[in-house]
């Protein structure tokens, strides 16, 4: 359990070690657990070397196409460029294929410029930017709460849209193009 939480320190919550002991503990627990979830490890002369976490799942709670999830396939740096990468996706295309899953998806950080050519290698293509704030800071952002008002535009609404646009469209002709 060690070896993986240093592995994952960087996406584990923030905390102290036990907690994230305890963390890493509980998602291999449950992995063992459930046939729709694998932590796959790979070793080099015994010592661990990567993992990803699998899980059988759709492609989004919207779209329900099944999808097998490779989550966090790391590799310790100085296994790095040794096939450890390939091997633990490898496990990921065994673990869709027992399952008649026909797709695999990963994220990698979008700072992590060397994970994301690997995967960009592999065949992976970009399908969303997943984005993250914490509730108070998108609290902190948002407007604050307006009534609604379902009336008709009144005229001088149509009016400001009319500046709008026609402001826009000068703007248009202005830019050399």
């Amino acid at each position: 359990m060690t070896s993986l939480r240093e592995l994952w320190s960087g996406i584990l919550r923030k905390g102290g070690l036990d907690e994230q002991l305890a963390d890493v503990a509980q998602v291999v627990a449950t992995a063992d657990a459930r046939d729709d979830l694998c932590v796959a490890v790979a070793e080099v002369d015994g010592e661990l070397a990567g993992a990803v976490y699998l899980e059988a799942t759709t492609f989004t709670p919207l779209n329900l196409e099944p999808a097998v999830l490779a989550v966090s396939p790391h590799v310790f740096p100085h296994f790095r460029r040794k096939g450890v990468g390939s091997a633990l996706m490898e496990a990921a295309c065994r673990f869709a294929e027992q399952r008649g899953i026909a797709h695999v998806q990963t994220a990698a950080a979008a700072e992590a410029r060397d994970a994301n050519r690997f995967m960009a290698r592999l065949s992976f293509a970009p399908q969303a930017m997943l984005r993250a704030a914490s509730t108070t800071a998108l609290r902190a952002r948002l407007p604050q709460a307006r009534p609604v008002r379902q009336a008709a535009p009144s005229a001088s609404h149509r009016q400001r849209i009319d500046r709008v646009l026609a402001a826009r469209r000068i703007r248009r002709e202005r830019v050399p193009g």
